[in-house]
């Protein structure tokens, strides 16, 4: 099996599952487990699978549960959690999910997006629910005059679009994550409103695309506010958009309909829309790893996809996620943080001082340059990548995968797409005909800004 070279003890969790699930069936001992994550509106993912009897191997059966059931929480979210099957996993997990156990992280974070306590139970096998899963329609609204606002984090972009075209478009650095002030942020959004509304006759629709948890056009989890105390500024800061789109209909005189969509949705959305098809998957590798799909039937499921929070490597001394606490997930395997542990993995010293940014950034000119230690750390995310993908699909429907962000720029990003495809044929034959491919920077920025203008549909 092709392996990353410089990151040796990689275990991707599509191996790991296989593996488990042939030690589980050679035990002999076997128990048919189902994990069931529930959301808002009585939403739920359930999954089932084979695992050791109690008693027999529970180290393994408790890491495996705890894997899997984390996978589901950060691609579907949840506030509920339920078990059956496995009395002993069920009290594992019990412990793990709650605010002093091993998942505390994960706990305040779906308490804080669903507004209610998470909570663990067992179910009984009379009980298990039958899967119950959403596909809203959202954007592909084109007729009018649109705003299509991007929140980045280190610029704001903004469209003006008319009738599907982009009659103004412009970036402007600001400086979100950094500032303690959330009057700063409605300024600036506000301002960045006004700029595309003034080169329009009117406006009928804002769209807004932005990194974050978005729950009624609430703001529930969004890096850009870093700063900002919560405890002082919450109600500020959930509803800052509502609060614009408000304005903007004052000053204008009319009630402009908003739509508040995660930025990995909306690029997924924009790649559907240049593709004319749907089952598209995102994937932005930038200073975290960004996610967004549209299912086949060109809607959003509704779920969170944070999937830089989500396992790929069951290797137990993976590097360690900083602000989750928890180790190999994906926001160090498809993200600037990649690119830095492989190459000081191959032996690179960095100069002190360097931002993350910075250090992608000599990684790259290194990459212009022929350096061959640059060349391999990009092959192995592209392997990294090839082994995550037939994980991913199986919870996704996945047709056509864009990848995005800083990291695919330049050199790097070629090898990352030849390094993946080469891989899934020789490792993956099902998927040896995925369409995977890298969007050209004009497509991906216009296209963005247009898919985020199309997000609400007109007022009748």
């Amino acid at each position: 099996m092709k392996m990353p070279v410089l990151d040796k003890n990689f275990y991707p969790m599509i191996k790991a599952i296989e593996d488990f699930d042939k030690a589980v069936k050679e035990s002999g001992s076997s128990v048919k487990v189902t994990l069931v994550a529930e959301r808002s509106g009585g939403y739920n993912y359930v999954y089932a699978y084979d695992a050791f009897e109690d008693g027999v191997n529970d180290a393994l059966n408790f890491r495996m549960a705890e894997r899997l059931i984390k996978t589901i929480l950060w691609l579907v979210g949840g506030f509920k959690i339920s078990v059956a099957g496995s009395k002993a996993i069920y009290e594992y997990l019990k412990e793990a999910y709650t605010l002093q156990g091993l998942r505390a992280f994960d706990v305040d974070f779906m308490s804080g997006v669903y507004e209610r306590p998470f909570e663990v139970e067992w179910l009984e096998e009379n009980e298990i629910p039958a899967m119950k899963g959403a596909s809203m329609r959202v954007g592909g609204y084109l007729n009018g005059c649109r705003i299509g606002f991007d929140a980045g984090g280190s610029d704001r972009k903004v469209s003006a679009v008319i009738d599907g075209e982009v009659v103004y478009s412009e970036e402007v650095v600001w400086n979100p994550k950094v500032t303690e002030d959330p009057n700063y942020h409605y300024e600036e959004i506000l301002t960045a409103m006004r700029t595309a509304a003034s080169k329009m006759p009117t406006v009928d629709a804002i769209g807004v695309s932005s990194a974050g948890v978005y729950v009624d056009n609430k703001i529930m989890v969004a890096s850009l506010f870093l700063k900002v105390d919560k405890t002082v500024h919450g109600e500020f800061v959930k509803n800052m958009y509502i609060n614009v789109a408000k304005q903007m209909s004052e000053e204008l005189g009319k009630e402009i309909p908003l739509e508040v969509a995660n930025d990995g949705d909306v690029t997924a959305l924009a790649g559907a829309i240049d593709l004319n098809d749907n089952g598209v998957l995102g994937i932005a590798m930038g200073t975290s790893e960004a996610v967004g799909y549209i299912n086949t039937n060109g809607g959003i499921n509704g779920w969170l996809s944070e999937l830089a929070f989500a396992p790929v490597d069951f290797n137990e001394g993976a590097m360690v996620d900083e602000w989750s606490g928890d180790v190999g997930v994906g926001c160090k395997y498809f993200s600037q943080d990649a690119v830095i542990k492989l190459a000081e993995a191959g032996g690179h010293v960095f100069k002190e001082g360097l931002t993350p940014a910075q250090k992608l950034k000599e990684v790259q000119a290194m990459m212009e340059e022929g350096n061959p230690l640059a060349a391999q750390i990009y092959e192995d995310i592209g392997v990294y990548l090839a082994h995550t993908i037939p994980f991913y699909a199986k919870f996704y429907e996945i047709k056509h995968m864009l990848l995005l962000g800083r990291v695919m720029g330049g050199k790097g990003g070629d090898i990352i797409l030849a390094t993946c495809k080469k891989v899934l044929a020789e490792e993956y034959p099902a998927f040896a005909n995925l369409d995977v491919s890298l969007p050209d920077e004009k497509s991906r920025r216009v296209g963005q800004s247009i898919a985020a203008a199309s997000l609400p549909a007109n007022k009748e």
